[in-house]
């Protein structure tokens, strides 16, 4: 149906005036006659209430616009409503030019008027109604996304501040190690001067004989006198070349630091997380040659190999299967393409970790006791463990069996390499375990992400980002993060033991025997909190994990 227009709007909206009686024009008028076309008071109306010969006069409520109902054009009662036209219309306008059209009466348009406008009314409430809520809600949003706001202000507030205090720690670390450069040369200088002195004394001391003598030539004693040269008189007095230039190790350090957070700090907020810890399958951004912080190793001297007689030769145990079927298919071992540590010649070279110089504390023989200080009780994880590992001595031993075990499928499960993870992961402090070994073959000890995949060939542990692992296949130790290996002295260890530093970000590994022996320091950022974890291929290879005293 058509709107109203805008003046009839209007006057709808006018305050109804009341209407007066057209016979006294005093009164309020009772009734309004349709037929008479006047408006009565209730005096005035009793001749057509009493009379009958004004019975078939239509008598109405209080008509204000009692005018405004006579047709302009024919001035007759405009007794009908054009539905087509929105219009009331006398009886001649609907013989003429409204002939055809849909007409009601005005009292029918009227109720269908109101029950229209009273749905309006309804629509018009609900909807204040639903935005008043949702102001509300909005209003509540608001606070909710200042409290947000102030809280994460406060939290790059303490991750910058953190970041400071490790760049301050670096640079005091750099500066005494130039201190301690500079007091050594200096130390070398005065060792040098006091020498020099002595040999200037022991020489003057010649001398003073010398002119002694010279001075009673006439004498019988200088006839027999004999001067010995000092030793210091063959020695040639040298400036040695010393300078704190010699190691730049700290100065290009920090150079390459500076330039890679520059760099970094070029790109929009967004992307630098994925460039500062890129996914697996992401390669390394090539900001530098040396991107610093996608985790690096540290080689580290093994300590003394364990003694074994001249005339007993280690077998090498073969496995009931090739461990080649746990490998992703280019990872086999080839004879033509090992593995190590350079790229093949024309190849494109790799995003490997970068290898560094491991500082004092990553390198040199730890006491346990100092170890065990950070001892930590662990249990192997069966819902984590494949079919083909076996759990035993109250899930602290992990072995291989030919015969798959009856574990039910779950999604935690590994369903291609035979590994398992241990039930407690950490993310935060220092944390130290042992692990005993009944043979050093084809077995691996490392940590790793909860999330890290499960059923795909890149499930192996190191073969992805999610994953770190000291690996032994047949003889060969390696190192694996990220399917990039480095190959390290294999003391053949009885027992590891690992030192995890969440705070620092380091797993150091460690040949124990007397003494911890470190062979091998990873060094990275973790994202999350890593789990202890193992790779067992070939059959009679168990690990165990040890009770700590």
């Amino acid at each position: 149906m058509r709107q109203i227009p805008r003046d009839a709007m209007a006057k709808l909206e006018i305050e109804v005036a009341p209407v007066l009686c057209d016979t006294c024009m005093e009164a309020k008028a009772c009734k309004t006659c349709l037929t008479c076309m006047a408006s009565f008071c209730a005096e005035h109306v009793r001749p057509h209430l009493e009379n009958p010969v004004f019975g078939k006069h239509q008598l109405k409520e209080p008509l204000s616009d009692l005018q405004e109902r006579i047709c302009p054009t024919h001035s007759k009662m405009m007794e009908f409503f054009c539905v087509q036209h929105v219009r009331a219309i006398c009886s001649f306008c609907l013989q003429q030019e409204h002939k055809g059209c849909t007409f009601s009466t005005p009292e029918e348009q009227q109720v269908q008027q109101e029950s229209e406008l009273k749905k309006k009314l309804v629509l018009l409430d609900g909807k204040i109604e639903k935005t008043h809520l949702i102001l509300s809600q909005m209003k509540e949003q608001q606070c909710v996304l200042k409290d947000a706001s102030t809280n994460r202000k406060r939290e790059l507030e303490l991750e910058y501040k953190q970041i400071r205090e490790l760049i301050d720690a670096d640079e005091l670390q750099a500066m005494k190690s130039v201190e301690k450069e500079e007091e050594a040369a200096q130390s070398r200088l005065v060792t040098l001067m006091k020498r020099f002195d002595q040999n200037i004394d022991e020489m003057k001391g010649a001398k003073d004989r010398i002119d002694g003598l010279l001075a009673r030539t006439q004498s019988l004693a200088f006839l027999q006198a004999s001067v010995d040269l000092p030793s210091s008189v063959a020695f040639e007095p040298y400036v040695p070349r010393l300078s704190i230039n010699n190691k730049r190790v700290h100065l290009e350090s920090a150079a390459a630091l500076k330039e890679y957070l520059g760099n970094i700090l070029k790109h929009p907020v967004d992307n630098r997380a994925s460039l500062l810890r890129p996914a697996d399958k992401m390669a390394v951004p090539p900001l530098l040659p040396n991107p610093l912080f996608t985790g690096f190793h540290h080689n580290v001297n093994p300590g003394p190999p364990p003694s074994t007689k001249p005339d007993q030769k280690k077998k090498k145990p073969q496995p009931n299967r090739k461990p080649d079927q746990d490998l992703p298919k280019e990872e086999k071992p080839s004879k033509n393409n090992q593995n190590t540590g350079k790229d093949t010649a024309g190849a494109q070279p790799s995003n490997r970790p970068v290898t560094f110089g491991a500082s004092p504390s990553l390198t040199a023989p730890a006491k346990r006791t100092e170890l065990l200080k950070y001892g930590t009780v662990l249990k192997l994880d069966h819902r984590t463990a494949h079919k083909r590992i076996i759990l035993s001595e109250d899930f602290t031993k992990a072995s291989v069996s030919d015969e798959p075990a009856g574990y039910p499928d779950s999604p935690a499960r590994f369903s291609v390499c035979s590994q398992v993870l241990c039930t407690k992961g950490f993310s935060q402090g220092r944390h130290y375990w042992e692990v005993k070994m009944t043979s050093n073959n084809f077995c691996g000890v490392g940590l790793a992400y909860n999330s890290i995949d499960r059923k795909g060939p890149a499930s192996r542990l190191g073969r992805n980002n999610q994953s770190w692992c000291v690996e032994w296949f047949n003889v060969k130790l390696s190192a694996w993060h990220g399917s990039s290996e480095t190959v390290l002295t294999n003391p053949s260890p009885s027992r590891v033991g690992v030192l995890l530093d969440c705070t620092e970000g380091t797993a150091t590994f460690y040949n124990v025997a007397d003494r911890a022996y470190p062979f091998h320091t990873f060094v990275y950022p973790f994202a999350e909190a890593v789990y202890p974890a193992f790779w067992i291929f070939s059959s009679g290879t168990a690990v165990t994990l040890c009770k700590l005293n």
